[in-house]
């Protein structure tokens, strides 16, 4: 509880600061008034010490030629209402004084203006009480050609305190002075502190880890563009170390994601295996059981078992290339292949199944058509556009085209005529092994990958495919490849 309550009594910054300043100001100031004042203090004793010199000197003169003292002090060549008139000998003792009835029989050698005069020829004394009378004098000795000193004072009353006394206007000046000073640097350590109470509270967050945008502007002088760049620096990291957690989440996802698929996949590829090992095992399994079955039903199961083999074969071929596509697109092989090319040789391999089901083939790409790719994935977006539309379109021709060609892609129709696909499945025909009609695409040897095989060798080279119904009827896919 001590430390709680000592905490909430700490003065704020911003007034700790003032007060340092203050506290400098005033001891600044007061130095220097201190010096000032005893500057002219002295100023004024020392000219004050000149007049009486003067007098002195006039003395002095006198009693070298032989005036009489008491003529000379009554001459009144000095502007003193009361001027004390002191001689004294070599000796140190005075042997005339207008004040007093009696001479005194004290030395004053050790006076400080007889000291001085003896040592410099003058000496003054500012504020000394006599022990003659015990009277408050200011004090001025002068040292005559034969060693006499003649000493002049002045008894302190108010006029001559005043006098001495330093001008207090201008006390009054440094006051007000420091006054405006203190007024600036109010202001002037308040907006320094404010700076620094608003970094501290910066940093308190960014201990505590508080998100925070871009906060208000600092003002623009040194401590506020040191302070700007601080927090824009931190707001920067706040946004570099969200956006590597988000990218971070992105990636997680997308390998959730292809754990899926990779589970999806081998459940629908262990599903896909069942239908033609079965039936492999059927009609093996009967013919072991029938040893004298008659050869033409032999040679019918050796037929069911043979097309199940193929499509065995098929299905483990599919499933590898897009399992190659999906592990790692950086390990595919691309270089400048021939596009036209590999499409004419497309249609020419599926060229005699297509005219077995009546169908017939227009390829209107002409070539050269150079693009970097990998020859082999090519291959297989037309072969099973092909085969896919020979198995299940019903229609009678198909058409390949080129529709647009420039510096950085190219892009190509592949069409039939057939019943197309209805609305709701459309979206759905690049998924693996979906199946429009199930019954139908197995009898016909299907896969279930041959799309999905095609969309994923799209995507390997940085392209795209859409698939669309055509108003007369068919199936429409726009193909549009890098050619970089």
């Amino acid at each position: 509880m001590a430390t709680d309550s000592s905490r909430t009594k700490v003065i704020p910054y911003p007034v700790r600061l003032f007060l340092w300043l203050l506290g400098y100001s005033l001891l600044l100031v007061g130095c220097f008034i201190f010096f000032q004042y005893n500057r002219e203090k002295d100023f004024k004793a020392t000219e004050l010490h000149s007049q009486l010199q003067l007098v002195n000197r006039f003395i002095i003169d006198g009693l070298s030629q032989g005036k009489n003292i008491d003529t000379i002090v009554h001459d009144g060549i000095h502007p003193f209402d009361t001027l004390r008139v002191s001689v004294i000998d070599k000796a140190g003792y005075v042997v005339y004084d207008n004040a007093m009835d009696s001479l005194p029989r004290i030395n004053h050698l050790g006076r400080d203006e007889v000291r001085s005069a003896l040592a410099k020829g003058s000496g003054f004394a500012v504020h000394r009480v006599s022990e003659s009378n015990g009277g408050t004098y200011f004090y001025s000795a002068t040292r005559g050609a034969d060693g006499t000193i003649v000493r002049t004072a002045i008894p302190y009353s108010v006029s001559l305190d005043t006098l001495l006394h330093a001008d207090y206007g201008f006390i009054w000046v440094m006051g007000c002075i420091t006054l405006v000073m203190c007024v600036i640097g109010y202001f002037t350590t308040r907006r320094i502190g404010d700076h620094i109470v608003r970094l501290n509270r910066f940093a308190e967050n960014v201990e505590r880890g508080v998100r925070m945008s871009d906060t208000a502007p600092f003002p623009e002088d040194e401590l506020g563009s040191i302070s700007n760049h601080i927090i824009r620096l931190y707001v920067n990291l706040q946004q570099a170390v969200s956006d590597r957690d988000r990218e971070h989440r992105a990636a997680m996802r997308e390998q959730q994601e292809k754990e899926r698929i990779k589970k999806q996949l081998t459940n629908n590829i262990n599903h896909e295996l069942k239908t033609p090992v079965a039936a492999i095992q059927v009609c093996v399994e009967t013919m072991l059981e029938h040893p004298d079955m008659n050869e033409a039903k032999r040679r019918e199961f050796l037929d069911r078992t043979m097309a199940n083999c193929l499509r065995l074969k098929q299905l483990l071929s599919d499933v590898s290339l897009i399992t190659r596509m999906d592990d790692g697109v950086g390990a595919i092989v691309r270089e400048p292949v021939d596009l036209a090319e590999i499409i004419a040789s497309a249609v020419a391999e599926k060229s005699e199944i297509a005219v077995r089901r009546g169908i017939s083939i227009v390829n209107d790409v002409a070539g050269p058509l150079t693009i970097n790719g990998n020859q082999t994935l090519l291959s297989s977006v037309f072969s099973n556009l092909i085969d896919n539309a020979v198995a299940y379109s019903g229609g009678s021709r198909i058409t390949i085209t080129e529709a647009a060609r420039t510096d950085t892609a190219v892009t190509l129709i592949f069409a039939d005529n057939g019943s197309g696909v209805p609305s709701e499945h459309l979206p759905r025909i690049f998924e693996r092994f979906y199946r429009i009609d199930k019954g139908r695409s197995r009898a016909a040897g299907g896969t279930g990958l041959g799309l999905s095989i095609v969309k994923n060798a799209v995507l390997v080279h940085n392209g795209d495919i859409t698939a669309e119904n055509l108003a007369t009827g068919g199936l429409s896919f726009r193909i549009t490849l890098s050619v970089n």
